[in-house]
């Protein structure tokens, strides 16, 4: 392939543009709330693609379709699970967080909500939940990185070592230059690039399958098991799969696009065009992995990559069945996906280092400009860390995204829904909650009991943790309790 083929024209154009997003949008940045907030000027369009795209990571064109190929239908139920997770965030959670963070001195990172929500003085809150972001999104990001990589090595056969560097160079070029707004801005992008190839590819397996009947026919003669839901399941791997959904509260890089909102009043139509996208992006990804099966059945002589890896089905078809040329461009998607994620992560660990570490512990009286170059360097940082995490070339995407996902989902996932909706929490009780679900998802990782998801047990135990030290605790004081009472009144106003 020379460097003028259709595939390396195609990615440099979208990279080059992304950087290009990321110059304009360092026009706009002049302060460190603009930096990491984007000064909360985002509207409904950006507000929705924007919490999408920084969701659905690389995982929803190499994970998620490698999956369905793999075992069929069965694995539909973490789809499932995501859709009604990600509905009841928009639900419960967004509004709220969002009138909220304003009223507890204009938070601008999840660990300055928790500080403010509670009066936490002792800046205990502050420090474990930076810290938690940190762990988690260090591991998290590194799957990112992994996602990359496994595209530059799949298309262009560049050595995997070398694929780790190219692939995050441009995310970690925007992210450094613009910040929040050329996240959020590439973002809307790279959404809809993602939305483009998963609902054009699907369509295109099954048009050269032979259609829709034939293709199901096909999958059904070689193994009826692809197309039955419960195959090879339990009661407890549906509950672990569905249990991803639990995840979404817990999410700083989601909650931040929640917090950017340029008023509670944009959430709804946000949700409403978000749910949509994320309905047809899944959907659209599962039909690549089953209908894959068809037609790399029908063609076995192009299958070995793809039997190696499944995660590489996607691209796989995307290679046989499109002109090099819309390849290029639908294979940019995965590029798009990863990045997003990637970026958002980048961000929310710079913002604590920065928010929640540097300027209260180190330079209380930093300037922003000093803030904002602070912030930039650390987005360095941790994309090092994370390249660093990413150099095993066995890692699976999936994998390294399950294990973040659980992390935040039960460190932060009850601590945030029980805060914005039960006025009797505790600092203590938040404190007990953040310990019991990060340290229940480290345990139950390493030993895997029961074979179910550390997330459930994580958000549980949490939980439990929360209402019990809370009813435990003295009451929380007049002021907490004032503010609680604003924020639900600013609320029915807005939906009135």
């Amino acid at each position: 392939m020379t460097a003028f083929s259709p595939l390396y024209i195609t990615f440099a154009v979208y990279i080059v543009v992304m950087i290009g997003i990321g110059f304009v949008a360092y026009r706009f940045t002049r302060s460190f709330d603009d930096y990491i907030l984007g000064g909360r000027r985002l509207g409904s369009f950006v507000t929705a693609l924007a919490a999408g795209a920084s969701d659905m990571s690389g995982w929803l064109l190499l994970g998620l379709p490698g999956a369905l190929f793999a075992s069929g239908l069965a694995e539909s139920w973490i789809a499932i699970g995501l859709t009604l997770g990600a509905w009841l965030n928009w639900t419960l959670v967004a509004g709220r967080l969002r009138v909220y963070t304003e009223r507890t001195h204009n938070s601008l990172t999840l660990p300055d909500y928790f500080t403010y929500r509670f009066e936490d003085d002792s800046r205990v809150l502050r420090v474990l939940s930076a810290v938690v972001i940190l762990v988690f999104f260090a591991v998290y990001a590194s799957s990112g990185i992994v996602a990359g990589a496994r595209l530059f090595e799949s298309v262009f056969g560049v050595p995997y070592a070398t694929a780790l560097w190219v692939g995050a160079a441009a995310t970690v070029t925007y992210t450094f230059v613009g910040g929040f707004l050329a996240v959020s801005w590439t973002d809307t992008v790279q959404a809809s690039l993602m939305f483009l190839a998963l609902i054009v590819t699907p369509i295109a397996v099954i048009h050269a399958g032979g259609g829709l009947t034939t293709s199901l026919a096909a999958i059904e003669a070689a193994d009826p098991a692809y197309l039955d839901f419960f195959r090879g399941t339990s009661l407890v791997g549906i509950v672990s799969l569905m249990a991803w959904g639990l995840g979404y509260f817990g999410q700083p890089h989601i909650l931040a696009r929640f917090m950017a909102a340029e008023s509670v009043r944009a959430i709804p139509a946000a949700r409403r065009i978000a749910m949509t996208w994320m309905i047809l992006c899944l959907l659209g990804a599962m039909g690549v992995g089953l209908f894959g099966i068809a037609w790399f059945l029908g063609h076995p002589a192009q299958a070995d990559a793809v039997l190696a890896n499944p995660e590489r089905v996607f691209i796989a078809l995307v290679g046989v069945l499109f002109n090099p040329w819309l390849a290029g461009i639908l294979l940019s998607a995965i590029l798009a996906a990863i990045m997003s994620t990637l970026s958002a992560q980048l961000l929310v660990c710079s913002s604590a280092l920065t928010e929640d570490f540097y300027k209260p512990f180190i330079r209380p009286r930093a300037s922003q400009r000093e803030l904002v170059w602070v912030g930039r360097l650390t987005v360095l940082g941790v994309a090092l860390l994370a390249i660093g995490l990413a150099a095993d070339p066995d890692s699976r995407v999936l994998g390294l995204v399950s294990y973040a996902w659980a992390g935040f989902g039960a460190a932060f996932g009850p601590v945030v829904v029980i805060s914005l909706m039960w006025k009797r929490m505790t600092r203590n009780g938040a404190l007990a909650g953040m310990l019991v679900g990060a340290a229940t998802v480290i345990v139950w990782k390493q030993f895997g009991w029961f074979g179910l998801y550390e997330m459930v047990p994580g958000v549980l135990l949490a939980s439990l943790a929360i209402w019990l030290v809370s009813r435990a605790d003295r009451a929380p004081s007049a002021t907490i309790q004032a503010t609680f009472d604003q924020v639900q009144a600013e609320l029915q106003a807005a939906r009135g």
